[in-house]
C-alpha cells in the first residue's frame, strides 16, 4: 500500500516538473522505456528462480536438501538452542538456511514463514520473549549465500559477460552482516534481560 503511493507521488512528480520544464516527450519515452525494462528484468530473474526453485525441489526428492539440513543441525542448536529441540521449529530453520545459502531468497521464505510462526509459538507457550524470532529475521535478511542466483540474474539480465564472477566478495559481505547481526542479537538479549 505504501509503495504504490511513493509510486503515485513519484509519477505525478514527474509528470508536474516535465509539464513546468517542456519536456513531456522526454517524461513519456522514460516511462514506456522504464516499463518496458522493467518487464524484461522480471521475465529474466523470474526465468532464473523457476530454474533454480526447480533444482531445489530435485534435491528435495533426491534426499540433497535433507542431508544439507541436517548438516546445519549443529549451527541452529548452537543459535536457537532448546527451540532447536523442536522437530517442526528446526526442520523450518533448516529449510530456510539451506535456501538462503544456494540464493533462492523466493524459495527460503515460506520455510522462513513456518519457522518463525512456531518458534513464537514456542516462545508463548513457556511465557518468554520471542527473541529466536528476532534472530532468524537477522539470520534471513542478512543470509549467507554461496550461491547468489538472484544476483547472478540480474547481472546477467543487465548485460554481464561473467555474472557470477562476485561470489567472492558475496562471501565476504554475507558472513560479515551475518555475523555482526548475530553477534548484536546475541549481545543486546543479554544487555536487556526480561
Amino acid at each position: 500500500m505504501l509503495m504504490s503511493r511513493v509510486v503515485a507521488i513519484l509519477f505525478a512528480l514527474a509528470v508536474v516538473f516535465g509539464a513546468l520544464t517542456g519536456r513531456m516527450n522526454q517524461v513519456s519515452l522514460a516511462a514506456i522505456s522504464g516499463a518496458r525494462e522493467a518487464v524484461n528484468l522480471l521475465l529474466s530473474i523470474g526465468g532464473t528462480i523457476c530454474l533454480w526453485s526447480a533444482l531445489m525441489n530435485v534435491m528435495s526428492k533426491s534426499g540433497l536438501a535433507e542431508k544439507v539440513s541436517q548438516s546445519l543441525m549443529p549451527l541452529i542448536r548452537l543459535l536457537f538452542g532448546k527451540d532447536a529441540k523442536d522437530k517442526e521449529a528446526a526442520e523450518a530453520i533448516s529449510q530456510n538456511m539451506a535456501a538462503n545459502l544456494l540464493g533462492l531468497g523466493s524459495a527460503a521464505t515460506p520455510a522462513g514463514l513456518r519457522a518463525a510462526q512456531r518458534l513464537g509459538q514456542l516462545a508463548q507457550r513457556d511465557g518468554r520473549q520471542p527473541d529466536n524470532v528476532l534472530l532468524l529475521i537477522i539470520i534471513n535478511t542478512a543470509s549467507l549465500q554461496l550461491l547468489p542466483t538472484t544476483i547472478a540474474a540480474v547481472r546477467a539480465a543487465a548485460g554481464s559477460p561473467s555474472p557470477f564472477d562476485i561470489i567472492p566478495s558475496v562471501w565476504l559481505a554475507s558472513a560479515a552482516s551475518v555475523a555482526s547481526g548475530i553477534f548484536a542479537a546475541k549481545f543486546l538479549k543479554g544487555v536487556w534481560k526480561d
